[in-house]
């Protein structure tokens, strides 16, 4: 048997696979795993389940339009394509299209774009543009085959038939709608003859609304100078149009009573208010007649000259009442400045120096005499002790002829303080010397000096 080489044996695998019609078209669902996107757009991960893994491949071509970013972990439903790749010899699953499994790609990305663009603040109510009251000309973006457009044009004409309606005809759904509305929008805006714009359509599935979830018509609405109401679909349904908009309407035949006030509510409330000025004319009228009933049966209007003369004398006497309070003002403030001089020249620095030096002195005076008497009671204190000191002295009795004797340092008082060989030393009137003791006596001594028995 002939051997076949590793290419030879990998395409002939490649070309029995690729006989296999179930192979060519094929659904799976898995989870994503190993994500890498490559520098060229192309997308390669790993698909897989609790028992198995595939080697799979996306290329740049059909992921470009994918609606979210797929990451590791995701649920996905992929369709494509099984075959091999010849270098590795491995099958590998060529996918064409991605879905977020159990989520919808259309809300993944309707919900990813309305989150950027609420991060980027185009639904901040700051930049909502208000509506005109009484618009002249609206431009309604819509299709000119669809209720919408009837609906408007006669909702409009009911509520204020002279407001001018023009049709910008797009197409509202499927892959020329996005394009088609945005251009609609910008040409609205350069035309420079509308006051408003209504963008909407009739209801549908998500699908069939996609086209105003689309960015570049949400960036459009952004973007345009004329307030813009959006209207697509029913009440409950919602894109992201709605979010950028300047005002969303729940229907388009509320977009059109939203655009417009109504004709017949105005005349109403002009009439009303036509009433009530009347009214209040008639009150104001009626009530300024009878002011001038009053004035005409007045003293005023019936006797003008003695009312004249009156008034004359009134204000004689008002001058005369003038004259008197402004002399007895002037009298009061003459008094008030002569007691205030009166304060001040008591009170300028020169009077008040005069007077603390003549304390002054009587204090210094005071101080001197008292200095003195202090001295001269000190110095009597002085010559008393003095004195008495005198009396004190051991000079005194030494200069009778006595003298003191001391053990070193002290002083001995009598002869029991003596003792034999015992040196002392000896202090006289006139000098000091030092003996030693070779008898003790204790006979006393009399007055006179004399020994005693």
């Amino acid at each position: 048997m002939e051997a076949w080489s590793v290419s030879e044996a990998t395409r002939y695998i490649k070309r029995l696979i690729e006989s296999d019609t179930q192979l060519i078209e094929v659904w799976i669902r898995g989870e994503l795993s190993n994500f890498k996107r490559h520098s060229r757009g192309h997308m390669y991960f790993t698909v897989k389940d609790e028992n198995a893994r595939m080697q799979s491949v996306m290329f740049a071509g059909y992921n470009q339009h994918l609606r979210f970013l797929p990451e590791n972990g995701m649920k996905v439903l992929l369709r494509g394509e099984i075959n091999v790749y010849e270098p590795y010899g491995q099958y590998q699953f060529y996918v064409k299209e991605m879905q977020p499994d159990g989520i919808g790609s259309l809300h993944v990305a309707f919900e990813r774009l309305k989150q950027q663009l609420e991060d980027e603040g185009l639904f901040a109510q700051e930049r909502k543009k208000p509506i005109p009251v009484y618009p002249n000309h609206i431009a309604v973006i819509t299709s000119q085959t669809g209720a919408v457009i009837r609906d408007i044009l006669t909702t409009v004409k009911r509520r204020m038939p002279n407001v001018r309606v023009t049709l910008l005809p797009v197409a509202v759904q499927g892959d020329f709608a996005p394009a088609s509305i945005e251009r609609a929008i910008l040409q609205a805006n350069e035309a420079a003859i509308f006051d408003v714009i209504i963008v909407g359509r009739g209801g549908g599935s998500i699908e069939e609304l996609w086209a105003f979830n689309e960015e570049r018509v949400v960036r459009a609405i952004s973007a345009s100078t004329l307030p813009v109401i959006s209207a697509v679909g029913h009440e409950t349904d919602y894109t992201i149009s709605d979010f950028v908009a300047d005002l969303r309407a729940p229907t388009p035949t509320a977009a059109a009573e939203m655009a417009v006030p109504d004709i017949r509510e105005k005349l109403n409330q002009v009439h009303t208010y036509q009433q009530r000025i009347v009214r209040a004319m008639e009150q104001l009228a009626e009530k300024k007649r009878a002011q001038l009933q009053y004035l005409k049966r007045s003293y005023a209007f019936r006797s003008p000259k003695q009312m004249v003369e009156q008034k004359e004398q009134q204000l004689d006497q008002a001058v005369e009442r003038l004259k008197r309070e402004m002399q007895r003002s002037v009298k009061e403030k003459q008094m008030m400045y002569d007691t205030t001089h009166q304060r001040l020249l008591r009170n300028q620095p020169a009077t008040l120096v005069n007077a603390q030096k003549k304390d002054l002195e009587r204090l210094d005076q005071r101080l001197i005499h008292a200095l003195e008497l202090q001295r001269n009671e000190k110095q009597k204190q002085l010559h008393s002790l003095l004195a008495q000191l005198e009396l004190l002295s051991p000079l005194k009795i030494m200069n009778r002829g006595y003298s003191l004797v001391y053990k070193e340092d002290k002083l001995l008082k009598s002869v029991d303080e003596l003792e034999e060989n015992l040196e002392v030393r000896l202090l006289f009137k006139d000098g000091r010397a030092t003996g030693v003791i070779k008898d003790i006596n204790h006979e006393g001594v009399d007055q006179g000096g004399e020994t005693t028995e």
